[in-house]
């Protein structure tokens, strides 16, 4: 079923049917037993009176984040994968709090993303004010602890602190009415899409352990913040029309490019696209120079960043949180979908450094022969 939207809705800016996505990963993967995932997510939801009523369940519902998991995760262990899950849920909860309204001052989002940091460090710290969400966050938390190693758990705190200053520097510059430079936006792109919040489940499901000195080297932070702005990127594509109604407009890839070209959203496809696949570009020729050396953790790494990036793609294309978006529908549609497409070449075939300062770290990781 197409993407869908209320006749009645205002039009897209850069309309329903996108042009195809260049993905050189294995596809079409979940995990079998994602819909008892699902399952068990949804029966936590309603064990603490998540949603205040059946809409807004359902609109929570609607981000299907059992499904985001099983195509990130197609191989992972079910336990993790299920807090992991839960997480999602309650965190989809919270970026929709910092997207609204009045909530989203500065103020607000920083005192509360400070206090979320420091309860996830320090359970029973009594930061949060009472209520459903909070009770689910404390069991999330105790869970949390029990389950990750130390390292894990700093990389996962890390991972949230990141997303809190991502966050909160939307916030700042969507309260002075200012949409930030391109380089600007690229640079903490990775933050607010929680890169290393979702990274570290998916090494704890996957059973991934990799060294500090690997996993922080600079070349596998480069193809990990490839695959974060990679993931980043499509998920501004998919979800730009959700978005579309908010004023000021929304710090979206597409709309920092049509402030930076003086063109329309629409007309800031092609660019968009184009980073991207330089991108993808990028992270497939550092991949493979990685892996050559790679042991036997460290490939495993490699792979599931490329599930990431593939299984995010397909996940936004069905996930009713997208493909029938709520400023536009009064309740999710079962079924819709964007319909994307596929490409096997990149829509900008260069393979020189993107032309912003905050990411063109990433090719000088390649060695003269990955050159």
């Amino acid at each position: 079923m197409p993407p869908v939207y209320a006749e009645n809705s205002h039009p897209s800016r850069i309309g329903w049917q996108l042009p195809p996505f260049y993905c050189p990963f294995e596809r079409h993967l979940i995990h079998p037993k994602a819909a008892e995932l699902e399952e068990r997510a949804i029966a936590w939801i309603d064990s603490y009176g998540f949603y205040p009523d059946a809409t807004e369940r359902a609109w929570g519902l609607a981000t299907r984040s059992a499904d985001f998991t099983s195509r990130i995760i197609p191989y992972g262990e079910v336990e993790p994968m299920l807090l992991f899950t839960q997480w999602n849920y309650w965190a989809f909860a919270t970026d929709d709090w910092q997207d609204s309204g009045a909530a989203a001052r500065t103020a607000s989002v920083a005192d509360h993303g400070a206090r979320l940091v420091r309860t996830v460090e320090t359970p029973g710290c009594g930061l949060l004010p009472p209520g459903p969400h909070t009770a689910a966050l404390d069991d999330l938390v105790a869970r949390t602890h029990a389950m990750l190693t130390p390292f894990q758990l700093r990389r996962f705190i890390e991972g949230i602190r990141d997303w809190v200053f991502g966050a909160a520097c939307q916030a700042a510059d969507a309260e002075r009415g200012r949409m930030p430079s391109l380089n600007e936006f690229a640079a903490m792109r990775m933050a607010a899409n929680g890169t290393r919040f979702t990274l570290t489940w998916c090494d704890v499901a996957n059973g991934i352990d990799l060294p500090p000195d690997v996993l922080y080297s600079a070349p596998v932070q480069a193809l990990t913040d490839a695959a974060g702005f990679i993931v980043s990127c499509d998920n501004d594509l998919l979800s730009y029309n959700k978005d579309d109604h908010q004023e000021p407009w929304e710090h979206n890839l597409i709309n920092v490019l049509a402030r930076q070209q003086g063109c329309t959203p629409r007309e800031a496809l092609p660019a968009a696209y184009a980073m991207r696949d330089r991108s993808v570009t990028l992270f497939v020729r550092l991949r493979e120079q990685l892996g050559r050396n790679a042991d036997e953790q460290l490939a495993r790494y490699l792979v599931s960043l490329e599930h990431w990036i593939a299984g995010d793609t397909e996940y936004h294309d069905v996930a009713p949180r997208y493909a029938s978006p709520r400023n536009r529908n009064e309740l999710p549609v079962e079924g819709a979908s964007y319909d994307i497409a596929w490409r096997d070449t990149p829509s900008d075939p260069s393979v020189e450094p993107l032309p912003v300062p905050a990411l063109a770290w990433w090719w000088w990781q390649l060695d003269a022969s990955s050159r």
